[in-house]
C-alpha cells in the first residue's frame, strides 16, 4: 500500500462535495475505512477533539465517522486516531482522514458529499464559540491581578489560560474552565463569582449582539492543501482583527449567525465554570 503523502483537504474553504480517487482502504473495527487523495471531509482530530467529524456519503454508501490516520513513510499500518504514536506533523509520516462505512467502498475515482445541514450547524456551533470565548475574556477582564497573555483584543485570555476542554454542537458549543489554585496563582480573583455571572452573561451577550450586528467577516487562512497544515481562523471586529489557530470549520460573516445566546454555570465547589453557547 503506498499512500502518497498526506490527504488534501477541500473542508478550510467551505467544500461540501467533490471527486477522488481511492488510494487505500484500512479495517476500523468491523467497518471499512477509505483514504482517498483530496476530499472536503473534516476528520475527527484526536488531540482536541472538539469538532465531531463530518458525515456524508462516498460513492453512495453512508460515511459513519470520519477520523484522522497515519501511517510512516514506506511502512504499511495505518494507525487512527488515539493509536498514532507521534505528534500531529511529524516528518516522515503522512497524515489521513479515513471515511468509515459499513460496506466497502470500490476502486477508481469516487463522489464525496458531506452532509450540508449538519456541516452548517457545527460551523455555527464552532463561530460561535470562538465569539462567546472572546465576549468572555472581555467580561472578566477585570478579575485579573496579575499580567497573562492577551487575547487578539487585548483582553487577558481567561478562555485560553483556563479551558480544560470544548465541544462543539449542532448549533452551539459547551466549554468548560478549570478555576483551581494554578488559575488564581497566575492572578485571576474568583471571589463573588457565582453572585455576578447574571451581569458577566448579560455583558456577553451585549458584545455578542453588537459583533454580529456589525456583519463582519470570518475567514480561514492555511498555508497548505494537506490535512496537517496549521490553519488559523480570523475574524474581522470592530475592535480589531482577530487570529486563533484552529483546525475546524466556520461561518464566512458573523451576521449568518443571527442570534447567540450564553449561559454561565459554577460547579457548587466553584472549581469548574461551565459556558453554554446556543446559535438562534
Amino acid at each position: 500500500m503506498e499512500i502518497g503523502g498526506s490527504t488534501l483537504v477541500g473542508y478550510p474553504a467551505g467544500e461540501v462535495q467533490g471527486r477522488s480517487p481511492v488510494v487505500a482502504r484500512v479495517p476500523v473495527g468491523d467497518r471499512h475505512g477509505t483514504i482517498v487523495a483530496q476530499t472536503p471531509f473534516h476528520p475527527l482530530d484526536h488531540t482536541w477533539p472538539d469538532q465531531p467529524a463530518d458525515l456524508g456519503t462516498i460513492a453512495g454508501l453512508a460515511v459513519t465517522d470520519c477520523v484522522t490516520g497515519a501511517v510512516a513513510d514506506g511502512e504499511r499500518t495505518v494507525h487512527l486516531g488515539e493509536d498514532i504514536p507521534v505528534r500531529r506533523g511529524t516528518p516522515g509520516w503522512s497524515w489521513l482522514v479515513v471515511h468509515v462505512t459499513g460496506e466497502p467502498v470500490p476502486d477508481g475515482e469516487v463522489e464525496l458529499v458531506v452532509d450540508a445541514g449538519r456541516r452548517h450547524a457545527l460551523c455555527a456551533g464552532h463561530t460561535a464559540c470562538h465569539l462567546t470565548a472572546l465576549a468572555l475574556n472581555a467580561a472578566l477582564a477585570d478579575r485579573w491581578r496579575k499580567e497573562v497573555p492577551q487575547d487578539g483584543l487585548g483582553n487577558p485570555d481567561f478562555d485560553q489560560t483556563a479551558i480544560t476542554s470544548s465541544r462543539i454542537l449542532e448549533g452551539g458549543s459547551h466549554d468548560v474552565y478549570r478555576l483551581g489554585k494554578s488559575l488564581r496563582r497566575k492572578g485571576f480573583t474568583a471571589e463573588g463569582l457565582a453572585e455576578s455571572l447574571p451581569e458577566i452573561t448579560r455583558r456577553i451577550d451585549n458584545r455578542l449582539k453588537e459583533w454580529i450586528a456589525a456583519d463582519v467577516p470570518v475567514w480561514i487562512e492555511s498555508p497548505g492543501p494537506e490535512l496537517t497544515a496549521r490553519r488559523t481562523w480570523h475574524c474581522g471586529l470592530p475592535g480589531g482583527t482577530v487570529a486563533i489557530p484552529c483546525g475546524g470549520t466556520h461561518l464566512s460573516r458573523t451576521s449568518q449567525l443571527g442570534s447567540v445566546g450564553t449561559t454561565l454555570e459554577l460547579s457548587g465547589d466553584g472549581a469548574e465554570l461551565t459556558m453554554r453557547t446556543t446559535v438562534g
